[in-house]
């Protein structure tokens, strides 16, 4: 639950929202558990933004201010913000705001450490041990459990030929140096099918705004058994709760560190599928290797210093070796499903973290 508020007046809390959901889930998530009502903040970066967010730093010139929300007084108490887009707005409001605006950040930001009251971060990041940075094992999360039985029960005449055990595949995307390309999704595919017919199970599939349509293609050709597909799109509902709340198993591609959180904080089976390339053949004898975002993610995870690296092995590492996840591979999937009383429970340490995280926020608001 919510840790308690003090008796004091609510203070103004912005949440900059931006185009990567599992930011905007994380940044949501902390508002939430603070217990008190937050406004959200949409922000729409111009494709330059990044050369305008190295060269200035503190600016608005990196954003579509037309079609992002107002930003005008009275100014916040706290700033939550993730992504490396928001960072420049954040601390142009906090320079509006005489200084009295706090900020907190979700992830790993580009700015010094020191410019931020508090850093909730991830292994994946690396960040030093120093008293604004607090380290948690997963990204932050948190599920109503009521909203998700609710949405259950809205898609459930869509799920009615389905068998049970029903199996959630979640599909990511390209990200970094991960590239979803249609072989590794005809894998993913074949591999899905295999568990789903072991465990005399069926599938619901859906894809992300990531997922490229070539990957999701090959991946559904490659699936025989009972399915329940939905393909992404801005125009059309997400089912995506009602999937999670459906399902007695996830098979989640491994580059989505939100996804990888959602699905291990419901205490089912989870199945991570591995997104790297074949090891047996160098990096750069893979075509794919070459399009601009891996090899601009190489080059920057190179000459880049430390803490702007990152490694995303090192969580799924701790889900698999805390039990709470296992590699979808031709052994697993062979095996079937757990029975439930072998099935894994993850531990709530996501729940804890994300207490732990409000309480923090909590002392930076009211600490004078």
């Amino acid at each position: 639950m919510p840790p308690e508020i003090p008796d004091k007046q609510a203070p103004r809390i912005w949440c900059l929202l931006g185009h990567k959901a599992g930011d905007n889930t994380q940044v949501t998530a902390l508002a939430d558990a603070l217990g008190c009502p937050w406004t959200p903040i949409r922000i729409h970066a111009r494709p330059w933004e990044l050369a305008t967010n190295l060269a200035l730093r503190i600016s608005l010139a990196g954003i579509d201010r037309r079609r992002s929300s107002e930003l005008a007084p009275p100014w916040p108490e706290l700033i939550i913000s993730a992504g490396r887009r928001n960072e420049p707005v954040a601390r142009w409001i906090q320079a509006r705001s005489g200084g009295r605006t706090r900020l907190v950040h979700i992830g790993r930001p580009w700015a010094p450490l020191a410019a931020y009251d508090l850093i909730v971060t991830t292994p994946q990041y690396s960040l030093p041990d120093q008293a604004n940075i607090l380290h948690n094992t997963l990204p932050l999360q948190h599920h109503d459990s009521d909203a998700l039985t609710r949405e259950a029960a809205a898609l459930a005449p869509q799920l009615s030929a389905l068998a049970a055990p029903r199996i959630a595949l979640l599909l990511g995307g390209d990200s970094g140096k991960f590239v979803f390309t249609a072989a590794k999704a005809q894998r993913l595919g074949a591999l899905a099918t295999m568990l789903a017919q072991v465990s005399a199970g069926s599938i619901m599939l859906t894809s992300s705004p990531r997922t490229p349509e070539a990957a999701i293609t090959a991946c559904v050709a490659a699936i025989t058994a009972p399915t329940f597909i939905h393909r992404w799109s801005a125009d059309a509902a997400n089912p995506y709760r009602g999937i999670l709340g459906s399902a007695d198993a996830f098979i989640v591609t491994g580059e989505s560190m939100s996804m990888l959180a959602e699905a291990s904080a419901l205490h089912k089976p989870l199945y991570i599928f591995d997104m790297a390339d074949e090891p047996a053949r160098p990096w750069w004898r893979h075509a794919h290797a070459w399009r601009y975002k891996p090899l601009s993610h190489r080059v920057a995870m190179r000459i880049a210093p430390r803490r702007m690296r990152r490694d995303i092995g090192l969580i799924q590492n701790t889900l698999v070796s805390s039990g709470s996840a296992q590699w979808l591979n031709p052994a697993s999937a062979s095996a079937g499903l757990p029975a439930p009383r072998q099935a894994v429970a993850a531990s709530h340490a996501g729940s804890e973290e994300l207490i732990n995280s409000a309480k923090r926020v909590k002392g930076l608001l009211y600490r004078d």
